[in-house]
Order: structure tokens, then C-alpha cells, then sequence
């Protein structure tokens, strides 16, 4: 007696139809068009992995470049903050020491300047008062008129007005170091509100 009965038979399908068996080409065909299938599967994950992988780069080096920039301005930032008491010191200290002593040195620059352009026209220097004898004493001897010095009580110190012909020139020191004050406050108060923003 058999034993088939008892075995499971592998030529039907599950809708009870007889299983086609494949011959020796369509095997092949079979197993090409499957290798085909999942070498297209196999490169498309990898583009997509390779995509997410320059993405990842991408964002990681934004936030890099982004971590630097910020960390650069921090520190300029930082550095203007420092260095606020040598600006102070520089605009109530040094220069205006340095534009006093070069006040009538910068005068006679001028004027010469000016007597160059109208020879022989008369000259006149105003300045503020307890100035003059400095600026007299500074006035090139070669000058081909005569040059006066007077003080006029009006003028600041740092101030002063040539007067040559009909040609007139106002010398401003004490204008050009609030100019400079203003600059160097306007820079410190940027680079502290840029702090508070932080």
C-alpha cells in the first residue's frame, strides 16, 4: 500500500488547479526579470541614502557656517566692548591734546594755502582769545603781505577764520573731535545693543 495519500501534493494550487510547472527558459526568464527587480530596488535605496546623506551634510555644514558667523560677530562684538575706555581716553585725552598743540601749525598751513591763490592780498587770522602770540610766532616770514592776528571773543577754542583778499576759510578742531566722539560713542553703542540682543 502507498503512502501518497498521507503526503501533501505540490502539483495542486491553492484553488484546487493543477500547478504549472515552468520549463528551463521561463525559469530563467523568471529569475532575470526578479535579479532585474531587485538590482533597480537596491539602486534607488542608494540614491535615496545618498541624497539624505548630502542633505545631512548640507544642513550640518549651514549650521557650521552659521556657528561660526555668529561666533565671529560675538567676538568683534566682544572686543569693541572692550576697548570702549581706550576710546574714551583717546577722544578726551589724546586727541584733543594733539589737535591744540597742531591748532596754529594748522593755521599757518592754511593761510600760506590761501596767499598762494591771491598774491599780495591782505591777510587776517581770527582766533579765539589768548591765541594769537602762538599763532604770530608760527606765521612764515616769507609771506608776501602783511598778515594780522586778531582775537575774536566769539570763537571756541579749536576754532578759527582766515581771511585772505575776499576769500574766507573757517578751521574747526573742536568740531572735527566732537565729530570723532560721535563716531566712536555711535560704534560702542551699536556693538552693545548687539550684546543685549544676544
Amino acid at each position: 500500500m502507498s503512502i501518497a495519500h498521507l503526503l501533501e501534493d505540490f502539483t495542486l494550487q491553492a484553488g484546487g488547479g493543477k500547478l504549472h510547472l515552468l520549463d528551463e527558459d521561463a525559469l530563467e526568464e523568471q529569475r532575470l526579470a526578479a535579479f532585474e527587480q531587485g538590482y533597480s530596488a537596491g539602486w534607488e535605496d542608494a540614491v535615496q541614502a545618498q541624497e539624505q546623506s548630502r542633505g545631512q551634510v548640507s544642513d550640518g555644514l549651514a549650521r557650521s557656517l552659521e556657528d561660526m558667523s555668529f561666533t565671529y560677530h560675538e567676538a568683534v562684538t566682544r572686543m569693541t566692548l572692550s576697548l570702549e575706555p581706550m576710546f574714551q581716553s583717546l577722544v578726551n585725552a589724546v586727541l584733543p591734546e594733539t589737535l591744540d598743540r597742531g591748532f596754529a601749525a594748522r593755521l599757518a598751513e592754511q593761510l600760506t594755502d590761501m596767499a598762494q591763490e591771491q598774491i599780495g592780498q591782505p591777510m587776517q587770522i581770527f582766533v579765539p582769545e589768548g591765541r594769537a602770540t602762538e599763532v604770530e610766532a608760527l606765521l612764515p616770514q616769507e609771506l608776501s603781505a602783511p598778515t594780522r592776528v586778531i582775537e575774536d571773543p566769539s570763537l571756541e577754542p579749536g576754532q578759527a577764520r582766515l581771511q585772505v583778499g575776499t576769500s574766507q576759510r573757517e578751521v574747526d578742531c573742536s568740531g572735527l573731535l566732537a565729530a570723532v566722539a560721535g563716531a566712536f560713542d555711535a560704534y560702542v553703542f551699536e556693538a552693545k545693543e548687539a550684546v543685549n540682543h544676544e
